[in-house]
C-alpha cells in the first residue's frame, strides 16, 4: 500500500519508496511493479505521472487524476516553477554550503529509445546545497584510517535528468548507494558495515502551485532504512531541525 501525502479533485501525491520505478523502462525490462500502477489498482482510477523520481530515490511523487491538470502540473515542472528540497548522504566532508553552475548533457528518458548514443550541447544546470552535518567512521575504505561523510540538504535550481548524482560527482562528493556515479567501495561499506543497501537521496519537500491557482506544499518524511542510517551516524536531531520529519 502506498502511503498518500495529498489528494484532491485533480490531484494526488505519494510517498514513492525507494527501488521501484514510476513506469515502465527500457532500462528495467525485468521489473513487473511500478508506481503507476500500483497507485490506479490502490484508487481504483487512472493516474496520469508529471515528473518523476529515478529508481532508487525515495520521497514526494505527485500525479494528475486527469489529462488537463497532468499537462498543467507538467509545465511547472518543464518550466522550473516547482521549488524541491533533497536529502542526501554524500561521501566526505562537504563546505558549509555551496553552488553547483555545471551544464549538463542531455540524457535519454526513460521511455526514449537508446540503442544509439544521444550527443546533445550542454545544457544549464545549478543545484544549491547546505551541509546539515558530518560524521567521520574509524573504518578504513580506501588509504586513509577513517572516513568522512556529510549530510546535505540540496535544492536543485533546474531539472536535467540525474542532475543532483551527476552534479554530486562533479564536486567529488558523489551520493552514498548511488552504482552508476558512485563509489563502490563506499557503498559496499555502508551495506557490509552499517546494513544500508540504498541509495541515499530523497524528495522531502515539494512547493508548486495548484490548478487553481492555489499554493500547496508536500512534506514527505523519510523512509526507515534512511532514518535508520542517519540514526546510528548519530545526525536525526540535524533533520529535525532543518524541519525534516523521520521515522524512527
Amino acid at each position: 500500500m502506498l502511503q498518500i501525502l495529498y489528494r484532491d479533485d485533480r490531484l494526488i501525491a505519494i510517498h514513492k519508496p525507494a527501488g521501484l520505478l514510476v513506469h515502465r523502462t527500457v532500462l528495467d525490462r525485468h521489473e513487473t511493479r511500478f508506481a503507476v500502477q500500483l497507485l490506479r489498482d490502490q484508487i481504483g482510477q487512472r493516474v496520469y505521472p508529471v515528473h518523476r523520481l529515478d529508481k532508487g530515490t525515495s520521497g514526494a511523487l505527485l500525479f494528475a487524476l486527469d489529462k488537463d491538470a497532468g499537462r498543467e502540473m507538467s509545465w511547472q515542472f518543464e518550466r522550473q516553477q516547482v521549488d524541491k528540497r533533497y536529502l542526501a548522504v554524500v561521501r566526505g566532508h562537504t563546505d558549509d554550503a555551496g553552488h553547483i553552475d555545471h551544464p549538463l548533457n542531455r540524457r535519454p528518458d526513460d521511455l526514449e529509445w537508446i540503442g544509439e548514443t544521444m550527443e546533445t550541447a550542454p545544457q544549464p544546470a545549478v543545484t544549491d546545497y547546505r551541509t546539515l552535518a558530518r560524521a567521520e567512521l574509524p573504518i578504513m575504505v580506501e588509504r586513509y584510517p577513517t572516513s568522512r561523510y556529510s549530510l546535505l540538504e540540496l535544492t536543485p535550481q533546474t531539472g536535467r535528468r540525474h542532475q543532483l548524482r551527476r552534479h554530486l560527482k562533479h564536486i567529488a562528493h558523489p551520493i552514498i548507494g548511488d552504482s552508476t556515479y558512485g563509489k563502490g567501495r563506499h557503498n559496499r561499506m555502508f551495506a557490509d558495515e552499517l546494513d544500508c543497501r540504498r541509495m541515499l537521496l530523497a524528495c522531502v519537500e515539494m512547493r508548486l502551485t495548484l490548478p487553481d491557482g492555489g499554493p500547496l506544499l508536500l512534506r514527505c518524511p523519510l523512509e526507515r532504512d534512511f532514518s535508520a542510517l542517519l540514526s546510528r551516524l548519530g545526525w536525526l536531531d540535524a533533520v529535525g531541525a532543518a524541519g525534516i520529519e523521520s521515522t524512527i
